[in-house]
């Protein structure tokens, strides 16, 4: 699926949702017998696509009556259609005065239709660099579609993106009106090319282009291959001027003079009052009664999961209201005096806690040079401090050498407390000056995440839109977007201060918000004050001193990859018996679907056959064509995201590579990483393996890589308290050994190779949720000798199956599940009515109090192993890399056994469960010998 930017500018199609509610909705009516179906349909419809997207940004838009200018074209537009029934016609004008009323902006524009009045807005926002979503259910919106803009019918939850255009309609955005004029389009009446259907068009459009390059090579359309192509021609030149008429009505006009701009277009407060006169009339009694309660109709944004205790914090029970009301009175200043300057310093130095945030010239920071400073002791003052605007004419500014010499004592204090969001890029920004932050307190994003990790995204303008009200200025729209996008430093002042003063105001009164929401749960303050702040610290050195990598090595994995991956593209066509494009999806089902007969797993949205990669699996186990595809595209994958990029990642200045890990991502607590993403390098499969050779120790130094055994199958024996899993793990047998002997009834020693596998999959299996059916598909058996293993399984164990049930009741009764030390995951869809989506979160129940135990457990022991490290005060050990259960290190040669066994004592020794931890660890010149 397409991934949808957060608060894009939403464009919703009102015209075509309005006929499709209405067909697709049942014929409601209140007591007056009013129709109301298509009102209820098309209001349900921006109620969810608000609350999903929390555009900043939005306008519903309608078509106007009487003609457009097509109609002036061609007179015939359209005149298919019947006229509007009146049951659909009397809803128009109540819906109008609902959507009015809930506060967004309604366009209805005369002479054109929506589509010319949304391509308009669509474009005006490209232009911007702004992320726009097309709400509709129109095909021919396709053509719109582009890099920044994206499509969603709403009905289905369909989302399009350039790469969706291509699959569904097997052209480019860039061709669909093309398309349309060669096929013409029955319900709008474009004429189209008589003859040419859906095949003939893709046939010509992606054999020659578009209708340009097809009339500048008619002689060519005989060689292509479609049904009819050989006469094509002829029926292309006599109704050419048909066709380019088609192509006129079938193009969405770009430059419909309107009187505003997409920045113009903001939801304003709704009218409550006319929604409880309207809601009352058309008798939507749920909305009556949230609009008679002052509840907002678009649900303020918030998620499902506000229903939960965490996030049912009422504002006015919070601490110091006035932080966070959206409409706090603002007092921004620029410092550009020693003397203000001096003010400030010393503002800081006596406030119990400042607001502290850097502005930099890159998200990496590695490269990233500062720019200035902003901070905030009161919320709605804060003050900005540049000292690094370069562009032409900027006004005078204090030397750069000369802030941070008078801020370091400060930074540096442990005295001096500080909030932040996201304080590990600042702190890691400040190392490359010579300055270590200290004293940080709190941090806005992980007090969020731990408060709620699914509840919302953890950026800064997320956080303020969710939990203030308020929507903060994006960098976009001060910096502008794309290749033009200039960098803060070139960012006038006039425009750079009160956005840079914002993010300190906002960073304070988003922890003068969250702070006591916390405190009402001991558990997860403690996780905050115990485990994530500390982590951002410890995570913020293991960047900064980065991974030493042997760019020879993966140089020469490249070249192995890339003779591997053009081998397999032979052995491909040799057994399809032709050559075609492997990365095509239409040319891969014409291949294994229709040439070679395979049977169909699954099928897309549009019905034709899918090659997702789950489907080529499966299809791998059986036929040899689709188990070479799945080789190619792994092989792809590695070399692309690898073995080529990794060497472009070295840091020239330091000579090692340095990824940013991310504590706000993972809702179960998980650390991640990008840039490069450590966590994942294959591991399965021999070639992926050897990526890990390439991470090597530096002069004098070995890598240990130290990594907690079966740690999830301990936390499941720990929080089942099962007699046998604990007897299993406490005596130290194989858990995968011991539950085969129990499941099979046989003496432990008497265990095939077979039985173990089988039960390590059951083991494994069973806390991620999988059903006897997903159980039967990992093992090739009948599913009803999976559900037999799972039965004996659960006879064995009564405490598993137990916890399991006690979860899902106690899940569906709170709306979340906690780890054993308190950090919460939410679960929104727990007691979905939809059944899929209910199951997937009851599975999530089960699985996430191991998964997040697992990782409060591994961000306890680099807590414990990262203090030991200070406290030696040298550079024997190093700690470079966590990933996912293993903890990675670089040891001085000398002390390489004494410092490995002190490891494994503290990890093993991070907490207290019932069944002991374990951890193994080895070392080697590099990470594969290692680990």
């Amino acid at each position: 699926m397409a991934n949808i930017p957060e608060n894009p500018f939403v464009l919703v199609d009102g015209s075509s949702y309005l006929f499709r509610a209405f067909h697709g909705m049942p014929p409601l009516t209140n007591s007056k017998g009013q129709d109301t179906g298509a009102i209820y349909g098309v209001i349900n419809m921006l109620r969810s696509l608000v609350k999903q997207y929390s555009p900043t940004n939005i306008a519903v838009v309608f078509d106007a009556k009487g003609k457009t200018f097509r109609d002036d074209i061609y007179p015939a537009y359209k005149a298919n259609r019947p006229s509007m029934p009146d049951e659909l016609r009397s809803q128009i004008e109540p819906l109008h005065a609902i959507i009015k009323a809930m506060g967004l902006p309604m366009i209805v524009e005369e002479g054109v239709e929506a589509d010319d009045v949304i391509g308009t807005l669509a474009q005006q926002a490209t232009e911007q660099g702004r992320a726009t979503l097309i709400s509709t259910g129109d095909k021919d919106m396709a053509q719109l579609v582009n890099e920044h803009v994206t499509l969603i019918n709403t009905m289905n939850n369909h989302i399009m993106d350039q790469e969706g255009v291509l699959e569904k309609f097997g052209i480019p955005p860039d061709l669909i009106i093309d398309f349309l004029a060669l096929k013409g389009d029955k319900v709008d009446n474009i004429p189209g090319v008589p003859g040419v259907g859906d095949k003939s068009a893709l046939g010509m459009l992606q054999g020659l282009g578009g209708i340009e390059d097809i009339y500048n090579n008619l002689d060519k359309i005989a060689q292509l291959e479609f049904r009819g192509a050989k006469k094509m021609a002829v029926k292309m030149q006599e109704f050419e001027e048909q066709a380019r008429l088609s192509y006129e009505l079938a193009t969405i006009k770009l430059d419909v003079k309107l009187e505003f701009k997409p920045e113009d277009l903001q939801p304003t407060i709704p009218d409550n009052n006319a929604l409880v006169d309207l809601f009352k009339e058309y008798e939507f009694k749920r909305w009556h009664q949230e609009a008679v309660n002052g509840n907002s109709i678009l649900g303020n944004h918030t998620s499902q999961s506000a229903t939960t205790d965490s996030t049912n914090a009422k504002k006015e029970d919070s601490q110091d209201t006035s932080s966070f009301k959206a409409d706090v009175e603002t007092h921004y200043s620029t410092i550009l005096t020693e003397q203000d300057f001096e003010q400030w310093l010393q503002k800081l130095k006596d406030a119990p806690l400042f607001a502290f945030d850097t502005e930099t010239t890159s998200l990496n920071y590695m490269e990233a040079e500062l720019v200035g400073m902003s901070f905030s002791t009161t919320a709605g003052e804060a003050a900005y401090l540049p000292f690094a605007h370069d562009y032409m004419d900027a006004p005078e500014q204090l030397e750069r050498d000369f802030v941070l010499e008078k801020m370091k004592p400060l930074l540096e204090s442990t005295e001096h407390k500080k909030v932040g969001q996201h304080l590990k890029y600042d702190r890691n920004v400040l190392a490359n000056y010579g300055i270590q932050l200290n004293g940080i307190a709190f941090d806005t994003m992980l007090e969020s995440y731990v408060l709620n990790s699914v509840a919302t995204r953890h950026d800064m303008d997320s956080l303020s839109l969710h939990y203030l009200d308020k929507s903060t200025t994006k960098f976009e729209e001060i910096a502008g977007k794309g290749a033009k996008q200039l960098t803060f430093n070139q960012i006038p002042l006039e425009k750079a201060s009160p956005y840079a003063a914002e993010d300190a105001d906002i960073t304070l009164r988003l922890h003068n918000t969250l702070w006591p929401q916390l405190c009402e749960h001991e558990s997860l303050k403690k996780v905050v004050e115990d485990i994530e702040i500390p982590l951002s610290v410890v995570l913020s050195d293991m960047e900064q001193t980065g991974v030493l990598l042997d760019s020879q090595t993966l140089l020469q994995q490249s070249q192995d990859l890339a003779q591997r991956i053009m081998e397999l593209e032979k052995e491909v066509h040799d057994m399809a018996g032709q050559e075609f494009n492997l990365s095509s999806t239409k040319q891969l089902q014409e291949i294994l679907f229709e040439k070679m007969d395979l049977p169909v797993l699954k099928k897309t949205p549009k019905g034709a056959p899918s090659t997702a990669e789950e489907v080529l699996q499966e299809l791998a186990l059986t036929y040899p064509l689709p188990k070479l595809l799945m080789e190619y595209r792994g092989l792809t994958k590695l070399k692309n995201t690898y073995t080529d990029k990794l060497p472009k990642m070295i840091n020239p200045r330091t000579g090692r590579v340095h990824t940013s890990y991310h504590q706000a991502i993972a809702a179960t607590g998980r650390l991640s990483s990008t840039d490069p993403n450590l966590q994942n390098i294959p591991i399965r499969t021999a070639e992926g393996r050897k990526v890990r050779k390439a991470f090597i120790a530096s002069p004098g130094y070995k890598i240990v890589a130290a990594d907690y055994s079966q740690i999830e199958l301990r936390i499941m024996a720990h929080l089942s308290g099962d007699e046998g899993l604990l007897k299993a793990f406490s005596s130290g047998k194989d858990i995968h050994r011991a539950t085969a002997a129990e499941v099979f009834g046989v003496e432990l020693e008497q265990v095939s190779a077979d039985q173990r596998r089988n039960a390590k999959a059951i083991n494994f299996g069973l806390i991620y949720g999988m059903s006897a059916f997903g159980l039967a598909r990992q093992l090739n058996i009948p599913r009803q000798e999976a559900q037999k293993y799972m039965n004996l399984y659960f006879e064995r164990y009564p405490g598993v199956l137990r916890y399991m049930e006690e979860t899902r009741v106690s899940a569906k009764e709170k709306g979340y599940v906690s780890t054993v030390f308190g950090r919460r995951l939410y679960l929104p869809e727990i007691n979905a009515s939809n059944g899929m989506r209910r199951q997937g979160a009851e599975r999530a129940a089960i699985n996430a109090p191991m998964q997040g135990t697992a990782a409060d457990i591994i961000k306890m022991a680099m807590l414990e192993v990262a203090n030991w490290i200070d406290n030696l005060n040298n550079d024997d050990v190093k700690m470079i890399m966590q990933v996912h259960d293993e903890l990675v290190f670089e040891i001085k040669e000398h002390n390489l056994d004494g410092y490995k066994e002190k490891i494994v004592e503290l990890m093993e020794n991070a907490c207290d469960l019932s069944v002991p931890l374990i951890v193994e660890a080895d070392s080697g010149e590099n990470w594969d010998e290692a680990h």
